[in-house]
């Protein structure tokens, strides 16, 4: 099997795409990290501002998120990379003259092989085993910087919104979240919905804690006024109150959250062994990653092939946009298994099936197979006419 591999790999032609197709590699890799992985580290210094939270705590998260984000970029860079060094080769004229002693796409998917080998044992192996590690570690590490979600900090001096708008919140003084994951406020106003009516709260104090048992987040509200309705209503409440406990976040949503963090955080045999709608879609995911590789080296090589008269970029464009449709549809996918719309066994791999579809149809056409098969029905048709 390596030796198929690996046969083109001492001929001149087949280092020399090679040595490009490195070189591209690299270049595109090196971009889409810098701009990845850069906007990651602003919004970490900036959540380390806002929050309070020592930047050298929230360090690791960045490590774990490059990780996590390794596949797809690989993924994404080989398929333009591809594509890039097949148009040169078009543009410069060098392909024409390779297609001339017979050196087509077949020669330059199997020139390309080593690389994509290569790409495929290391996306597998951070697919199936580094990123659910690095979910993993990133978890831990968020619950020993008290960062857990969104709702685990609330900012002082800014209005913030929970449960999709219907309560906003606003203290003037907030205290770090402390080791019993509590927060302390102070001067507290919250505008809320309650049966369409509208409800104002002030406090002088409140506390931030999450309930143990139903895990919903809970604003305990100290030396207070509550008021519902309109000001210059008739039947306007005032509430005055010494405690009062206010739901900002409900368990349910937290659990789901958890839910859907503790499956991307399971081992690949688990996932196995647990055999349900979230673990198939997990499952399917992370054997999607590797498996497009593949899909898109062979797809790059079609789409490289272009005309001296094509404008620049064109291909590039294309594969950018097949790209993109191709990811979601797999996200979609996914999502669509995990609420029990999609039958686990067609899955991910109907949407590998319908590009490998595309695939062959493709090269057909481009071999120009289909225009033979077209003017052989056209001749059987003119003759039978002739016939009549």
């Amino acid at each position: 099997m390596l030796s198929t591999i690996f046969k083109y790999q001492n001929s001149i032609i087949s280092k020399y795409l090679l040595s490009i197709l490195v070189l591209v590699f690299f270049g595109i890799f090196f971009i889409i990290s810098i701009i990845v992985f850069g906007n990651q580290f602003v919004l970490t210094v900036q959540e380390s501002v806002e929050h309070g939270i020592p930047i050298k705590e929230l360090m690791p998260l960045i490590g774990f998120n490059m990780l996590r984000d390794i596949p797809i970029i690989l993924t994404l860079s080989m398929f333009l990379s591809i594509i890039i060094t097949i148009s040169q080769l078009y543009k410069n004229s060098e392909a024409v003259v390779m297609n001339s002693v017979g050196l087509g796409d077949m020669s330059f998917i199997n020139s390309i092989k080593p690389i994509i080998f290569f790409l495929f044992i290391l996306v597998f192996y951070l697919s199936i085993y580094a990123v659910p590690w690095a979910k993993q570690q990133k978890n831990l590490t968020e619950d020993k910087t008290l960062n857990a979600s969104e709702f685990s900090f609330i900012t002082e001096g800014k209005f913030e919104s929970f449960k999709d708008g219907d309560i906003v919140f606003y203290a003037s003084k907030s205290a770090i979240q402390n080791i019993a994951g509590e927060q302390n406020m102070e001067e507290i106003f919250i505008y809320a919905i309650n049966d369409n009516k509208p409800v104002i709260v002030l406090a002088s104090e409140a506390i931030k804690y999450i309930d143990s048992e139903s895990k919903s987040i809970y604003l305990r509200l100290k030396k207070g006024v509550r008021y519902e309705g309109l000001p210059g209503d008739e039947n306007i409440d005032i509430l005055d109150f010494d405690l009062y406990d206010l739901e900002i976040v409900s368990g349910d949503s937290q659990e789901k959250l958890a839910v859907f963090e503790e499956i991307e955080e399971k081992n690949t045999l688990d996932l196995i062994k647990d055999g349900g709608l979230l673990a198939n879609a997990e499952l399917q995911w992370r054997i999607s990653q590797p498996i497009s590789i593949l899909i898109l080296s062979v797809l790059g090589v079609f789409f490289g092939k272009s005309s001296p008269r094509t404008g620049k970029g064109v291909n590039l464009l294309i594969g950018i946009i097949f790209f993109m449709i191709y990811n979601n549809s797999l996200l979609i996918a996914k999502n669509s298994i995990e609420s029990g719309q999609l039958n686990p066994i067609i899955g991910m791999f109907g949407i590998h099936g319908l590009v490998l579809t595309f695939i062959l149809i493709f090269y057909q056409f481009r071999q120009g197979k289909f225009a033979y098969f077209f003017d052989k029905i056209a001749f059987l048709n003119i003759k039978e006419k002739n016939h009549v």
